[in-house]
């Protein structure tokens, strides 16, 4: 699986941005997929995950209610609509596939997540 990350760019602090995460196979519907950050200084850290049926989703607890994951299986696409930014959300967004397992469980086990996009950078200003 390749992931193709898109999206970021310079936002005022409230303002809004939506990252875009192509997949190129066709079992993308068979995947858990999700999104991680790492700031400059900081360890990378987990912001959401969306289950292979949609059915399912997670959040960090600092992005709860302002962000929201989703994705296209037909488009081997997922989203990240993230609302009400602020200065502390910068940091390079990373996508992330892993084999279908639930999204609680993939947020916690970042070091064995085998896709990975190359990252795209948010900054907000305040």
């Amino acid at each position: 699986v390749q992931l193709q990350a898109s999206g970021g760019g310079l936002v005022q602090a409230g303002g809004s941005l939506r990252l875009s995460c192509a997949a190129s196979t066709l079992a993308f519907s068979a995947t858990v997929m999700g999104w991680f950050r790492q700031a400059p200084g900081k360890e990378r850290e987990f912001v959401a995950a969306i289950g292979w049926s949609r059915s399912g989703t997670y959040y960090a607890e600092s992005v709860e209610g302002r962000f929201t994951i989703s994705r296209d299986n037909a488009g081997n696409t997922v989203y990240l609509l993230m609302n009400n930014l602020k200065p502390e959300d910068t940091a390079v967004y990373y996508c992330a596939a892993d084999r279908p397992r639930p999204p609680r469980e993939f947020a916690q086990l970042m070091d064995v997540i085998p896709y990975w996009g190359r990252g795209t950078q948010v900054t907000v200003s305040s």
